[in-house]
């Protein structure tokens, strides 16, 4: 059976704020934590706070999404010990055969990070719409170890149509509206949890309670299969 992984996305604004928030996701049972920032940080320093949580934090698993860079800046600076890239846009043109800007991004993770996973935005929102789901993960799943995808914004749950169309072909993450109440809508089609709404007091600080809850009803819900 394939591992469900819960990973909640901590809106970065200070040092303190994400230690304090990295610890309640590890006490809570999480699989890892994703870092992210709105402005409060600068995209380098993003990444050097997500090298100082590994190290304070082992073992822990640290995604990183800089929202200031596009992929391939990325894939260029992202330091060796992070776990996994995290983009909104993997640029993913579900009606070409070639993916040049794709390629290129894989071929830079392979060489420069070679053990950390990519998770590269398919259909995901703020970004330009797709016609063909399933083709569009066809084309991005030989490109990126997770195809990540999301409802119309942040918060909305996506549609289970969509996600249906777009599993069982790469491994597949969903990055908005999980929340403890649906998460077993999804858990047949989708392998990676990202989630902040559905877990959180506020844009910056995790509710503790509504995590173990999610991961709970994921425990449950995988003890029946």
């Amino acid at each position: 059976m394939t591992k469900k992984n819960i990973y909640p996305v901590i809106h970065v604004t200070s040092k303190e704020q994400a230690f304090r928030n990295v610890t309640r996701s590890k006490e809570s049972g999480a699989d890892g934590v994703f870092l992210i920032s709105h402005g409060s940080l600068s995209d380098d320093e993003l990444m050097r706070l997500a090298v100082e949580v590994k190290e304070q934090f082992a073992p822990i698993w640290v995604g990183v999404n800089c929202l200031g860079l596009d992929a391939k800046a990325v894939a260029e600076m992202m330091p060796e010990k992070i776990d996994a890239i995290w983009v909104d846009n993997a640029h993913i043109d579900e009606k070409a055969e070639m993916q040049p800007y794709a390629e290129e991004v894989r071929r830079i993770i392979k060489l420069r990070l070679p053990d950390t996973l990519y998770f590269g935005g398919v259909a995901f929102k703020y970004q330009k719409k797709v016609s063909d789901y399933k083709s569009a993960v066809e084309k991005a799943a030989p490109l990126m170890d997770v195809v990540c995808t999301s409802g119309i914004g942040t918060g909305y749950a996506a549609d289970i149509d969509k996600i249906k169309s777009m599993s069982g072909i790469a491994p597949l993450a969903i990055a908005s509206g999980i929340t403890p109440e649906n998460i077993t809508d999804y858990l047949p089609y989708v392998d990676n949890f990202l989630v902040a709404t559905g877990i959180s007091d506020s844009f910056t600080e995790i509710n503790p309670d509504k995590l173990s809850e999610l991961i709970a009803n994921k425990e449950e819900w995988l003890s029946k299969q």
